[in-house]
């Protein structure tokens, strides 16, 4: 296998047959391998082994916040350059981009809308809203599913969760995108900086109507914070909420796309599912390892560190492949192989260490939710293109364009 660009971990190809793309580059002798550019951020190390991946995720020598090691500025995002807004936007101070104490505290202002009962009080009202999706298209007898039920699932919790509009919904999709494939293509830097100036305004304008009306809802919650004094600043006010808003809904959009695909890929899985619901939680932890939306994630050395014999020197980057860990024959047995019954589900598709993802109970729950409700629903669910006609996101994230079906 050729030398890896960063462009091959998100080739369409790549996609497409992941699990094999993946096994090659895990199966490989090498622990480390070097990227000469990470999409426009410069040199990169990047580590495809479970063992490697957890145990840098969980070192706290690799920071998340690279701030530290670049000569940026935070400053306000109003009457900013085209750069300079990119920049801020690269620097936004949300749980994902920062390390402890800042990480602790603002983990620990939103993590009080993400406990487990919070979470399961929200089961019937999911379940209500996956069924009116279903509702509204199952006398046509088809669907694009990620338009008409994996997105607008996720979406209408996590705004009711926030409190905001149901007309203002359908925008975070487009602007998500946007921000998801310019980040990796310098050159789009005018349509990266148009969709977030746009999210920036939206999310002022809710923040302004929020402090007139509050409600019972997490932002109000988070403007009660940051109005208290010294618990949040306006920066990590703005991109904490733009975290929620994407974090909340984008990645189990592609939960529910990949999933369903992995499930009409495998009908014997499928049918096994649909014949004994009780197997759900456990197929959807096998789906989040087999299919998970996150393939890659990052951090910095904030020393020199000794890894396999190669040193990783102190500000450099180190990404590493979840999609790769979680294909690693090491820790899974016959990884290549969807099995909904397996035991082995400790994959690292919501990350490990302090930055495990907050809202993967959540995720979960929609996931259950949605495969069980498509299954029942729909008995005879298909799939109406070639699975190589199917097209990809230009993204680090596995995202589906579009996933036709009928049933």
């Amino acid at each position: 296998m050729k030398d890896i660009t960063s462009s091959d971990l998100v080739a369409p190809e790549t996609m497409r047959d992941f699990n094999a793309f993946y096994q090659k580059l895990v199966n490989r002798q090498e622990r480390l391998y070097r990227l000469d550019d990470f999409f426009g951020m410069g040199e990169a190390w990047i580590a495809f082994r479970y063992e490697d991946v957890s145990a840098i995720l969980k070192d706290p020598r690799f920071l998340s916040d690279r701030r530290k090691f670049a000569s940026q500025q935070q400053s306000s995002p109003e009457n900013s350059s085209v750069n300079e807004l990119l920049e801020w936007f690269k620097s936004m101070p949300n749980m994902l981009m920062v390390d402890p104490p800042d990480h602790t505290r603002l983990r620990r202002l939103v993590s009080k809308a993400f406990t487990p009962r919070m979470i399961e009080d929200l089961r019937p009202r999911i379940q209500q809203i996956a069924d009116e999706l279903l509702d509204k298209v199952v006398s046509r007898g088809r669907m694009e599913l990620i338009s008409e039920f994996a997105y607008p699932l996720p979406i209408i919790v996590i705004s009711e969760m926030l409190g905001i509009p149901g007309h203002h919904q359908a925008r975070f999709r487009e602007w998500t995108h946007k921000l998801a494939e310019g980040a990796l293509n310098p050159g789009q830097a005018n349509l990266v900086q148009e969709a977030l100036q746009e999210f920036i305004d939206y999310i002022q304008s809710l923040i302004s109507e929020k402090r007139v009306r509050p409600g019972n809802d997490v932002i109000s919650n988070l403007l009660q914070a940051y109005d208290e004094g010294d618990k949040l600043n306006e920066n990590e006010l703005l991109s904490t909420i733009w975290l929620l808003i994407t974090a909340g809904h984008e990645t189990t959009v592609n939960l529910i796309g990949n999933g369903t695909l992995a499930l009409l890929q495998h009908p014997e899985q499928m049918q096994l599912l649909r014949e004994d619901p009780a197997l759900l939680p456990g197929a959807v932890e096998e789906l989040l390892r087999y299919a998970g939306p996150v393939m890659i994630t990052g951090r910095v050395a904030d020393e020199d560190i000794e890894i396999h014999g190669t040193l990783i020197r102190k500000g450099e980057m180190v990404m590493v492949s979840l999609a790769g860990a979680d294909m690693d024959a090491s820790r899974f047995d016959g990884p290549e192989r969807m099995d909904i019954t397996r035991q082995e589900t400790d994959h690292l598709a919501f990350g490990r260490g302090i930055h495990l993802c907050l809202g993967a109970p959540l995720a979960r729950m929609e996931g259950q939710i949605a495969f069980g409700s498509l299954l029942r629903r729909f008995p005879n669910l298909r799939l109406d293109v070639k699975p190589e006609d199917l097209a990809y996101h230009y993204s680090t994230l596995r995202s589906l364009v579009s996933l036709p079906v009928s049933f």
